[in-house]
């Protein structure tokens, strides 16, 4: 401001040395007010780096990214506590699914113009929504989940805001039309948020800023991005760079998108939606070789060390087209699509509900019951199931040897000796195995129940039936 004024005396003294008449003296004068006025809200206030004082101690079992398996939490769905208390309620029984990380979906205020109410539109990156609680509630839910040896990763909205985010002040930030209208993202009906334009050196390094405030004021462990697709690599590359320097601290980064560059970016995950597809379609008739192939095509072209998300639903799918009890066939086939999901290889994903087999979509623009009482048997499988998993490092890392059948998924895991066998029937009809040569006569063991099986020719499976054996 001081320099403003100094700038307009020098104008006026320059033009009463020029002898300029007045009336001509008063109009140059305001051509360049309103000039110096244009320039000066096209510029961008500078961002400085903050120095964010660590709450906590940072957690030092973050797991190693193929020892992964994550849990996606929906606030909303935990009536009748919708809200970070709810959650930590409900650790215990989270854990108990041999789950090592928590994904919290957007904990932020919501944008209130153009709303649908949806967590996707962020008012305040550094604000916590009053809805779910407080900043302290949320350190609390860090600590417990630390506690029980659980990681916790938010959801991060970095393609856009909403239309009332304090960003907003500062136009160049965002997307604009030819008018300088700032817009909606381009190819989408999102009318609820402002798309960000990543030209601005600006504002890349206020959202790097408002990724950290969260590693040190709650003490998270990584971040789910949403839409990363929708965000061009050199931002990615260049937050990642920033982040893993900070000293003494693993992170997960976990991008919802479909471009392989993300793992060259620095992400350590990203969704499997190939295999997803391939495997609805083969619950549609199609040849149980499909899921193989995807499984080979994904991870034929990624860095190593890297994994893709494996999963039979999550907020979305659940949300908009169904939940698995319908696009699975109810509970033995949503069971046995879990079983190949999980051990086939990745990260295996569990979106809270499916769990108890809820049948009805689960909404995250409005708050949901979920009846976590519901089908205690199909909860008991997948604490086994994952269980069985988490603590045996052949199934997590173990090179696959697959057995080809157009109907039953088979498939052996071996790792430094130790072998994992799933044979899972994908059809709502008995079917028989034809037991490899290699394999007959061999005995395993069903973790689930100490019981021991030794395969003869032909193995029978009723409709939907999985085995695990060890």
């Amino acid at each position: 401001m001081r320099w403003t004024f100094l700038f307009i005396i020098l104008i006026f003294d320059a033009l009463i040395k020029l002898n300029f008449p007045m009336t001509n003296r008063i109009v140059l004068l305001f051509a360049c007010l309103a000039a110096l006025s244009f320039f000066s809200c096209q510029q961008d206030e500078p961002v400085l780096p903050e120095e964010y004082e660590q709450y906590g101690t940072p957690f030092a079992g973050v797991p190693a990214i193929e020892d992964v398996v994550m849990y996606e939490v929906n606030l909303r769905a935990l009536n009748p506590q919708p809200n970070f208390q709810g959650l930590i309620s409900r650790l215990d029984s989270i854990k108990s699914l041999g789950v090592n990380v928590i994904w919290l979906m957007p904990i932020h205020p919501i944008g209130t113009i153009n709303s649908v109410n949806s967590p996707y539109s962020v008012k305040n990156y550094k604000e916590v929504n009053p809805e779910f609680g407080t900043l302290e509630d949320l350190r609390t839910l860090s600590n417990e989940a630390h506690a029980r040896g659980m990681a916790v990763i938010m959801d991060w909205v970095a393609n856009h805001t909403a239309w009332d985010n304090p960003w907003m002040e500062h136009p160049t930030w965002y997307t604009r039309n030819s008018d300088g209208e700032v817009i909606h993202p381009a190819g989408t009906n999102w009318l609820d948020v402002a798309d960000l334009n990543y030209s601005n050196d600006t504002m890349r390094l206020a959202m790097i800023d408002a990724m950290k405030y969260w590693l040190f004021t709650a003490n998270v462990d990584g971040f789910r991005c949403d839409y990363a697709d929708g965000v061009p690599f050199s931002f990615w590359s260049q937050a990642w760079t920033e982040i893993h320097a900070l000293e003494g601290r693993n992170f997960i980064l976990f991008a919802e998108g479909s471009r392989t560059d993300h793992f060259t970016a620095g992400f350590d995950l990203n969704f499997g939606w190939n295999f997803y597809g391939a495997l609805k379609n083969v619950y549609a008739g199609q040849s149980v070789s499909k899921i193989f192939t995807a499984q080979t095509t994904d991870y034929q072209s990624i860095p190593a060390g890297k994994q893709w998300l494996r999963f039979t639903t999550n907020h979305d799918e659940s949300a908009w087209d169904a939940t698995p009890m319908t696009l699975f066939d109810g509970e033995a086939g949503a069971l046995a699509a879990s079983v190949v999901t999980i051990f086939l290889g990745g990260v295996p994903l569990i979106y809270g509900s499916q769990e108890v087999g809820t049948t009805s979509t689960v909404p995250f623009f409005s708050t949901s019951t979920i009846n976590w009482n519901g089908h205690p048997e199909m909860l008991s499988a997948y604490k086994q199931m994952l269980g069985f998993y988490s603590q045996s490092q052949a199934a997590r890392t173990g090179a696959n040897t697959v057995y080809e059948d157009e109907d039953i998924a088979a498939f052996m895991k071996v790792l430094a000796g130790d072998s994992v066998l799933i044979i899972t029937n994908l059809r709502d009809a008995e079917k028989t195995w034809n037991v490899p040569a290699g394999l007959q006569a061999t005995t395993w063991t069903n973790p689930s129940n100490a019981s021991v099986l030794t395969l003869d020719e032909n193995l029978s499976l009723s409709a939907y039936q999985y085995v695990i054996l060890d």
